[in-house]
């Protein structure tokens, strides 16, 4: 079992459909017959109870918002409250009273809520983790600490999806040995817009070390549109447990998409001075892009910083500390895995990838 897979209790896949308003019903089953995803239909607020906290998307019809949330369930992600009613003044305080994330009107919000039930049936839906990875300078090991948790997560028996959003950074494939390998590459889904099968793209991809991988090809050709790079990473994110995001640190339209579809962002700030400086930067950009941004520190520190100062320095959170480890950029050079081999830097992948999935499973009442 994956350290990104926690057991789920059965039938974790299926949406919890909340109405008892026969019209709205119809609509929310017919868009679920699009998406080929069978929800749960509870027609009271009592029986909302039991799959409230077990289900990855909760859609709570106005009519019965109210009623659920008197039952004082805990708060949690991914609830939807819709209605029919544009003109329903009092959806707002219900939609505060349920805790829901999200309100949409129907027919306008049709398109946005058949993509989110599809969401479930084309993958690991509300349990995929995303995880976009920077530098705050050139050299800080970015790439190699992206390389490094994807494959964590493929060794570990999860599936992952590892993708180089960085056009110029001559392609993260070859830091896997993979150069040659046959599979597309960015410049053949440039054209790619709206819904990608996340299963036929992953076929189409390279695999590397048990990784999907997406990257670049050597030759001079163009970026990708941010419409390619919306549809394609979304595909991955909702076909892997894992889905690692290398970004490149110019500020670039196609970069900070890939980033937004990540819930999580690293920093990865050497232990200096001057990397600091460039960490400031670097949060400034990201941080309106993804909610969850934090450090990761890598040492020696020639002035002894202690890991939690230069996170602090930087103005973000710490994520952890990758200590030293030598030879490891010879024995990438030389052909070694990142995170493939044992040492500080597969260690920080593993504990924080098991952090992660810990967090995930106490936050949805799941058993670890």
């Amino acid at each position: 079992m994956s350290a990104l897979s926690p057991v789920c209790p059965p039938g974790l896949g299926r949406p919890l459909v909340v109405t008892a308003d026969v019209r709205l019903l119809d609509e929310l089953l017919r868009m679920c017959a699009v998406a080929n995803v069978e929800p749960e239909v509870v027609p009271q607020p009592q029986l909302a109870c039991e799959g409230w906290v077990v289900s990855p998307l909760v859609v709570v019809g106005a009519d019965l918002a109210d009623g659920v949330a008197s039952f004082g369930l805990p708060r949690r992600k991914d609830v939807v409250l819709v209605s029919a009613d544009l003109d329903d003044a009092d959806v707002w305080r219900r939609a505060v009273v349920v805790g829901a994330d999200h309100v949409v009107f129907l027919p306008d919000a049709e398109a946005w809520l058949t993509d989110r039930f599809a969401d479930l049936a084309d993958g690991t839906g509300a349990a995929a983790l995303g995880i976009a990875v920077v530098g705050a300078r050139g050299g800080a090991g970015a790439s190699t600490l992206a390389c490094a948790l994807a494959v964590t997560a493929a060794r570990d028996g999860g599936t992952a999806a590892l993708v180089d959003a960085d056009p110029f950074g001559g392609g993260i494939d070859i830091l896997l040995g993979g150069e040659a390998e046959p599979g597309l590459r960015w410049p053949d889904l440039a054209g790619a817009r709206g819904r990608v099968d996340g299963g036929a793209l992953s076929a189409a991809l390279p695999r590397l070390h048990g990784l999907t991988v997406l990257s670049w090809d050597r030759g001079p050709g163009p970026g990708v549109p941010q419409e390619a790079t919306r549809a394609i990473v979304s595909a991955l994110r909702r076909r892997h447990d894992l889905t690692v995001v290398d970004i490149p640190r110019r500020p670039d339209p196609a970069a900070e998409e890939a980033f937004g579809q990540c819930v999580l962002g690293l920093v990865v700030i050497p232990a200096e001075l001057r990397a600091v400086a460039a960490a400031v930067h670097v949060a400034e950009w990201l941080r309106p892009v993804v909610a969850d941004l934090r450090a990761v520190v890598r040492g020696p520190s020639p002035s002894r910083l202690p890991a939690d100062e230069i996170a602090a320095n930087a103005g973000l959170p710490l994520a952890g500390e990758l200590r030293p480890e030598p030879g490891l950029t010879e024995a990438v050079e030389e052909g070694a895995v990142p995170g493939g081999r044992k040492g500080p830097l597969s260690r920080f992948c593993r504990e924080f990838l098991a952090a992660e999935a810990a967090a995930v499973a106490a936050e949805r009442g799941w058993a670890a």
